[in-house]
């Protein structure tokens, strides 16, 4: 009985990516509630990324997309942009992975912003275009700027969680 115990608490700490990325996107916070109106960042975007890019078998595209059309109800985006968007982040972090020989954290970094940088104006070309959305630009600029900053710490982060889990397993 003991066993399965441990069991279960090992399969639920070594899935926190994917419990992460289903909470994110039915939480979908901001700090609006705090005044400080163009504060915000998207954090599926950074667990989606770096998670790709480090654990590839930690996030499935099925649940990756699944996840997309649950934030697509949520915020009240038409169905199916965010699936989109984020298979998108996931093919530029397999891209990056499969063309890294020596991994470097700033390359990443560097590479995330331009992979978020092409994801936003996607979602502002669909938006726009398809759907006559009004988009906010400087909510965009400043939702983009911050990501791309909290991506650093949260890679720190999911590093040790790696290293965490890694030594778990062992």
């Amino acid at each position: 009985m003991q066993l399965s115990k441990v069991f279960f608490l090992k399969k639920i700490i070594s899935s926190a990516p994917i419990i992460l990325l289903f909470i994110s996107v039915l939480n979908e916070f901001d700090f609006n509630y705090l005044n400080f109106k163009y504060f915000s960042f998207n954090f599926p975007y950074i667990l989606i990324f770096y998670w790709s890019l480090k654990g590839g078998e930690k996030l499935g595209y099925g649940l990756v997309f699944l996840a997309g059309l649950i934030n697509d109800v949520v915020v009240g985006l038409p169905i199916g942009i965010s699936s989109i968007l984020y298979l998108l982040i996931c093919g530029f972090a397999s891209y990056l992975r499969n063309i890294t020989l020596r991994p470097s954290l700033v390359k990443e970094w560097f590479f995330f912003l331009f992979t978020i940088s092409v994801v936003t104006t996607i979602f502002y070309i669909i938006n726009s275009i398809f759907f006559l959305v009004k988009v906010d630009y400087y909510y965009l600029l400043f939702n983009v700027i911050f990501t791309f900053i909290f991506y650093y710490m949260f890679s720190i982060i999911f590093s040790y969680y790696s290293k965490f889990i890694g030594k778990e397993n062992d």
